[in-house]
């Protein structure tokens, strides 16, 4: 069973990267499914330590925004999540390309939920795992931040349901 109360799309997704650490970094929507959120980024000198391999902050980084989005959609627009913990198993280096983050639900409940996200090179090879617990709780009085299935003033667009 899909956990969508919105589904992602690419619009909706970028509409929140503008002015964020996603939009510095370069993060993109690469693709949706029942059951997974997949987000990617390049591993080029923004996402490099100085031993010129992908950074792991930049991991977690992607993880983090990969889930933390992903999250966001499964939510009626009354709630919101927020991170709350996240830890992150770096397995291999990577020097070029891109790397993508799949995040997939392991819990989906009332005021938390958990998300596992694997991070692949271009090749497939697994780069990193990830597990993010986000707090669901109620939408601050006047938070105007992305709101899945809205635009970026916060209505829906025509014909949509929010």
């Amino acid at each position: 069973m899909s956990p969508w109360k919105h589904r992602p799309t690419a619009a909706a997704v970028e509409a929140g990267f503008p002015g964020t650490l996603g939009g510095l970094l370069d993060m993109r929507f690469e693709g949706v499914g029942d059951d997974f959120l997949a987000l990617s980024m390049p591993v080029d000198a923004r996402t490099h330590q100085p031993m010129g391999v992908l950074h792991g902050g930049a991991s977690v980084a992607l993880a983090e925004t990969a889930g933390s989005v992903a999250a966001n959609f499964c939510l009626p627009p009354e709630k919101v999540a927020m991170g709350q913990e996240i830890n992150a198993n770096h397995l291999r280096p990577v020097t070029t390309g891109r790397v993508v983050a799949t995040a997939r639900p392991f819990h989906l409940g009332a005021k938390s939920q958990v998300w596992g996200i694997e991070i692949r090179d271009g090749r497939g090879a697994l780069v990193c795992v990830s597990r993010l617990t986000m707090a669901v709780v109620d939408r601050p009085a006047g938070y105007t931040a992305f709101l899945p299935g809205t635009d970026a003033a916060g209505s829906v667009p025509t014909g949509e349901k929010p």
